[in-house]
């Protein structure tokens, strides 16, 4: 089968469009066919070496398509099923046997391309504002990289719940997308600092919460931003990692919470995971849940998928197709 791999760590030209051996699928395991690969920030950290992985290495955490066959021990389910699942290595490729536990059906209505595209951003999304900050009605949160594929998703959630929202982006075509989702108030950091537009809007009193995918970039004015006992959520680091910080600076600046959340403490119990995405997917086929893909490249084209995404040159999500 064909894969893109990298044998060495660097920049997106060390992603290879190679044939590898079609994988045989194990105790507990499901063979399933790609229809498409879900392209993550995650991926791009391993590759560059910022995150560790044995080399050579087939990467990506996120994809779906068609069971082609079945491992012993599995139950429920069946050649012809469509399934996505993210959390584990290996999706760039035609074919992937994954771990029955991690599969997740795609319902009739809704197409696999779409579920794969909400799955890991969704899920992540759906963590952030349920369990990692339960947002109420009323209060007001800010979404950095409002028009990124969790950004969109965030916001739209954000406004079930019946938060206001506060994004950043940075040029006027990712504001409108952001304004499509549900965006109450749109800043765009590339002409005017988020900080004072955030302190003007919330009439100098703070935010009970910011979720931050940015990093380096934006973190210290993100804790500015906070009112006393705010969360400064902090899941991604798109711009780089963040300094060392004092907690000293936490009590400084009233009394804050710092929390770097990830998907695989909030998605690996079975039950949970079918919670997260049964309500995914239900609100998606219902119409309130609208997914963007911004960027669609063949899978030989993985190298320019990752030089989109590092250069902030997508809006929505990014999937390759075998």
């Amino acid at each position: 089968m064909k894969a893109v791999r990298f044998h060495e760590h660097g920049g997106a030209e060390v992603l290879r469009y190679e044939d590898i051996p079609t994988p045989t699928p194990g105790e507990g395991q499901v063979l399933v066919r790609h229809e498409a690969v879900g392209v993550n920030f995650k991926d791009t950290y391993e590759r560059s070496g910022a995150y560790k992985v044995p080399l050579p290495f087939t990467t990506g955490g996120e994809a779906g398509g068609v069971v082609e066959a079945v491992g012993a021990g599995v139950s429920g389910l069946n050649p012809g099923d469509r399934v996505v699942y993210q959390g584990t290595g290996g999706a760039y490729a035609e074919y992937a046997a994954v771990a029955a536990s991690k599969l997740v059906p795609v319902p009739e209505g809704l197409e696999t391309k779409l579920a794969v595209a909400a799955l890991l951003q969704g899920l992540t999304a759906h963590y952030l504002c349920t369990s990692t900050f339960p947002l109420q009605a009323g209060q007001t949160c800010l979404v950095h990289a409002g028009a990124g594929g969790v950004g969109l998703l965030l916001t739209q959630m954000a406004k079930m719940r019946g938060a206001t929202v506060i994004t950043t982006v940075s040029t006027a075509e990712k504001e409108a997308l952001s304004r499509a989702a549900g965006a109450d108030h749109v800043i765009r950091y590339s002409e005017v600092d988020f900080l004072p537009e955030v302190k003007r809007i919330t009439g100098g009193k703070g935010l009970p919460v910011v979720f931050d995918s940015v990093g380096k970039d934006t973190f210290d004015r993100s804790l500015e931003c906070l009112a006393p006992r705010g969360y400064l959520v902090l899941f991604g680091q798109s711009s780089g990692r963040v300094a060392p910080v004092d907690p000293q600076t936490l009590n400084a600046k009233g009394s804050l919470f710092l929390t770097r959340p990830t998907l695989a403490h909030y998605g690996t119990d079975p039950e949970e995971l079918r919670w997260r995405s049964g309500e995914l997917f239900d609100w998606m086929r219902a119409g309130q849940l609208t997914v963007r893909i911004g960027l669609e490249l063949p899978l030989a084209q993985a190298a320019d998928a990752h030089r989109a995404l590092e250069g902030r040159q997508t809006a929505g999500k990014v999937v390759l197709v075998p």
